[in-house]
């Protein structure tokens, strides 16, 4: 969801949210009266890949990168929409919503001329489970998933409990009844379950099992042997400076590329990547999760040559504060705003929530470009289960009543004295939202909060066990269905109450709406996960901040790129005409 930069910064980045998709151009349509000589795409990211297996990818520029070389059994379109990709057609599923048949495209083949077939399939997504790599439990509904990621084997070891379908690595759930159908027993219904294995170049990718068994763990480094299944490979990389990749001009899909090169230079410096696009010696900034800096975008706009290049794309991130809500052993943290204190503890959780004048943060922390007030629940607008612009009471702003509401619940300051905010420093957004946050709770509510520095690691081992009072908290989508949010922050299948869950939050009433709403399928799931919401923010479990922005420079003469909340669309889309 893009939108060129017309107005002001904020205005456009929320602007933005109110189309479906847009880009430089429409992917897939006639090609223009006049292409340029040379297709070939430029553009930098800020550090080399460290992994292009579907399995292990863990960051957003290997993703971006890695999903033009692979493809799924299903796919997101550009509008966040699941589509079938190497599948014919959406899954047959049964009555109760735990067995999906796919049946696949015969036209299918890898970049070195193999046939894709139901075995690969089967070969991928057992390899990803028993490799428990970053987005392994994509594949945690079917049945059987438990027993493999229990693996502990690797390398050539594990590459022969594949090759012999050990019980081990093999997820029961998974069954190839011919070689162009797929059938998938779930542990029950999941309604999330293809939203899940459409997220781009992660784990329930397709691999080659003729390649990757010759070389387990590094056949995706060489050109020569990284194959997939995607409109583009791999023709060069040159480590910490470059990477090169060539269409395929016989790929099995639509729209055929007419991109015939992609240049991608790994340029660690952002100002310097934004003096190689203002030279032209690059044609998109923005691509591959390396976007501008805030000061620079800032001065884009100012600009009207370049604002006209320049667009603002809410992501699929969302910050807020959270509270520990739980007073148990286990939980060291203790603090005012445990559930069991009842109204005294509610209320000083709204206070503390409606004492942040969000507008202003946005503008302190990322001059209204790299963020946008998180207005509409946790979910970032673009995304299924947003709630709706200014739906969301505790992003609202309102001193005296915040001042009112502690002083009822805390009247001698002695339940909020010497509170601690804790964050981790290597976030960039984390140092300047603590003092911002501490300045808020000062001016507004009279209260004095320390601020504690903890290196990420340790933060999050810490802040998931329950130590911290308040702390810095966020998540960041992995598909477009809002069971990735509710399973993973709140309730028992979280973790919660126990250790493994930041605030300890969980009601009778929100697991048994989330059961429910995760069983359903699309979009009937959604009203019920928008109450589960509802039901957060009437508990005060968490503190709305913001939604973080990414910003594109396209040169006018790049049509068919774009992104959306989750990714950037793909190279077979784009365009370049003569310039």
């Amino acid at each position: 969801m893009i939108l060129r930069s017309t107005g002001g910064p904020l205005s456009a980045a929320l602007a933005c949210l109110l189309l479906a998709a847009c880009s430089n151009g429409s992917p897939g349509v006639s090609a223009p009266t006049s292409l340029a000589g040379d297709q070939t795409l430029r553009f930098p990211i800020q550090h080399d890949l460290s992994t292009l297996d579907p399995a292990l990818i863990d960051t957003d520029a290997e993703a971006q990168v890695a999903h033009n070389l692979f493809d799924g059994l299903l796919k997101f379109d550009n509008n966040l929409n699941v589509v079938p990709d190497v599948a014919a057609v959406m899954p047959a599923i049964s009555t109760d919503g735990a067995t999906y048949t796919f049946k696949l495209r015969q036209d299918v083949a890898f970049s070195n001329g193999d046939k894709v077939t139901a075995k690969d399939v089967l070969y991928s997504w057992n390899r990803a489970a028993a490799m428990q790599g970053p987005f392994a439990t994509n594949l945690s509904a079917i049945m059987g998933y438990d027993k493999v990621s229990t693996n502990q084997v690797a390398g050539a070891a594990l590459e022969a409990l594949l090759e012999k379908k050990d019980p081990s690595v093999t997820m029961a759930g998974l069954t190839a009844p011919d070689d162009y159908t797929v059938t998938v027993r779930l542990t029950g219904a999941a309604g999330w379950f293809e939203s899940a294995i459409a997220q781009p170049s992660v784990a329930a990718m397709i691999v080659d099992q003729n390649v990757v068994k010759a070389n387990f763990d590094a056949w995706w480094s060489k050109p020569e042997t990284l194959v997939g299944t995607g409109a583009f490979k791999m023709s060069g990389h040159t480590a910490n400076q470059s990477l090169d990749f060539v269409a395929l001009p016989t790929w099995w899909g639509r729209p055929k590329p007419t991109l015939s090169k992609v240049h991608v230079e790994v340029v660690s410096d952002p100002a310097a990547a934004l003096s190689k696009y203002e030279s032209g010696a690059l044609d998109v900034y923005g691509y591959g999760a390396f976007s501008p800096a805030a000061t620079d975008i800032v001065k884009i706009q100012g600009n009207a040559k370049e604002k006209s290049q320049l667009v603002l794309e809410v992501t699929n991130k969302s910050y807020f504060v959270s509270f520990n809500m739980v007073s148990d052993a286990r939980r060291p943290a203790g603090g005012p705003f445990t559930l069991d204190q009842g109204k005294a503890s509610h209320d000083m959780r709204l206070a503390f929530a409606i004492s942040v004048e969000r507008t202003k943060l946005a503008q302190a922390i990322c001059a209204n470009v790299a963020c946008v007030p998180a207005i509409g629940g946790v979910i970032p607008k673009g995304l299924l289960g947003y709630l709706g612009d200014g739906s969301d009471p505790l992003a609202g702003f309102d001193a005296v009543k915040a001042r009112s509401l502690l002083l009822a619940a805390d009247p001698d300051g002695s339940k909020t004295k010497n509170l601690t905010y804790t964050y981790d420093p290597e976030n960039p957004f984390s140092e300047p939202v603590a003092r911002f946050l501490q300045s808020e709770w000062l001016t507004n509510l009279g209260v004095t909060v320390k601020l504690q520095s903890v290196p990420h690691t340790r933060f999050i081992t810490e802040r998931l066990r329950g130590d911290y009072v308040l702390s810095r908290d966020g998540w960041a989508a992995d598909y477009n269905h809002p069971q990735d949010w509710f399973d993973n922050l709140w309730g028992q299948t979280a973790g919660c109450p126990d250790v493994g869950c930041t605030t300890g939050y969980d009601t009778k009433t929100y697991d048994q709406l989330l059961a429910r709403a995760d069983a359903e399928p699309l979009p009937g799931a959604v009203a019920d996960y928008k109450a589960l919401s509802r039901q957060l923010i009437d508990d005060v479990a968490y503190i709305p901040l913001f939604y973080t922005v990414d910003a594109l420079l396209f040169k006018p003469y790049v049509l068919g790129a774009g992104s959306n909340n989750m990714f950037n669309y793909y190279w077979n889309q784009i365009q370049l005409t003569s310039h």
